[in-house]
């Protein structure tokens, strides 16, 4: 079986980088953008400074914001109907996840008219179409989404998420500028970041997992483990060092998927609103507790990246506990609770059953069942 890797066409790397938008806006023959961003972005000024660099280089542009943390259905419906309005031609996407999700989504529709009931994009849609031009600007250090192919939606109906997975989707133009990342506060710096490291270590530990990935993961381990504490402190390097550490995470988990810390995150979110990057904080070291047993060696590689000393000199247990313990550490040093209070004991079955059915759950290294996963669900309380 061939692996596949797909990158973006073009990413730009370190502060500045986002004066290069227009570079590429006016290359490609881009004449109108429809930015989506979310309303505190607008609020606190982000949004304007790459605002003020298609101003500047006189490109026309519409500015979308109905857009909530956990992205809806209706967010996208009123987006999609918002661009044809515009009558744009690309998509400049600024914030995490939520902002990147929505503008996917809307230029997924736009190029591909038959999907317009966003439930139908869920798992592997067969879209025919790249979507519209995205160029995707983070201003979190942890989703990635500007160089993956995966997207998430609420169903708010249904009190679910359901992931979207399209090699369609992925945005042209990455555009990862640490400067944009400045004005995260602490929770957000930190929740983002340890979204960021499950990528790393589920993608490294995941079924589909192999040598170009593992080494993409390993390095984004590396750099995220040596980098959140700082980052949450508003420390330049450490910053920095998130900006480039999640784009790297990214990198991996985009082609070979994640796994259950992911899908029970995804419920959690869901249900309860949880911010995703906190319920992944959560169920992160529950998780690699439980898949241990199926994952060889690679406890060791991840605790050795995480700066654990003398990995080699322990047994197969006590890397795999050192790995454990030190996820666990960092989350505890930059704020993450290890309980969530909302938990209740009658919603374990909904949670378990709807983490089962999420796209991440195949890939996980350990089969699961609903039952486990109520098990693990649990060990929030």
């Amino acid at each position: 079986m061939a692996n596949r890797i797909m990158l973006n066409e073009t990413s730009y790397h370190g502060a500045g980088a986002i004066n290069e938008i227009a570079t590429e806006a006016k290359a490609r023959g881009f004449r109108k953008a429809f930015v989506c961003s979310d309303p505190d972005l607008i609020r606190f000024g982000v949004t304007g400074k790459v605002t003020k660099v298609l101003e500047d280089a006189a490109i026309d542009y519409e500015i979308y914001s109905d857009i909530k943390a956990n992205p809806t259905i209706e967010n996208v419906q009123n987006g999609v109907a918002a661009f044809k309005a515009a009558k744009a031609d690309h998509i400049v996407a600024i914030g995490g996840g939520s902002s990147m999700d929505t503008a996917k989504a809307i230029g997924i529709i736009i190029a591909n008219p038959e999907f317009e009931d966003v439930r139908s994009l869920e798992g592997v849609a067969p879209t025919k179409n790249p979507c519209v031009p995205i160029i995707a600007v983070p201003t979190t250090a942890g989703t990635a989404a500007e160089v993956t192919i995966n997207y998430v939606i609420t169903d708010v109906e249904r009190k679910r998420k359901f992931v979207c997975v399209d090699p369609h989707d992925m945005p042209v133009v990455a555009i990862v500028d640490p400067d944009m990342m400045a004005t995260m506060p602490k929770g957000l710096t930190a929740a983002t970041g340890m979204d960021a490291l499950t990528h790393a270590i589920e993608g490294y530990i995941t079924k589909a997992a192999w040598e170009m990935t593992d080494m993409f993961h390993l390095k984004a381990i590396e750099i995220i483990s040596r980098s959140l504490r700082g980052a949450v402190a508003n420390e330049k390097a450490g910053r920095d060092g998130m900006a480039l550490g999640q784009y790297i995470a990214g990198m991996g988990f985009s082609n070979v998927g994640l796994g259950i810390a992911h899908s029970m995150a995804h419920t959690l979110g869901a249900v309860y609103d949880t911010p995703h990057g906190v319920a992944c904080a959560m169920m992160l070291p529950i998780v690699m507790a439980y898949n241990a047993e199926c994952t060889g060696e690679k406890y060791r590689e991840i605790a050795r990246a995480m700066g654990v000393a003398n990995v080699d000199q322990m047994s197969v247990e006590e890397y795999r506990k050192a790995a454990v313990d030190a996820v666990q550490q960092l989350s505890i040093d930059v704020g993450i609770p290890t309980k969530l209070s909302a938990l209740k004991e009658e919603d374990l079955q909904f949670l378990a059953e709807s983490a089962y059915a999420d796209a991440c759950r195949p890939g996980n290294p350990k089969d699961t069942s609903v039952e486990d996963l109520k098990e693990l669900f649990r060990k929030l309380m």
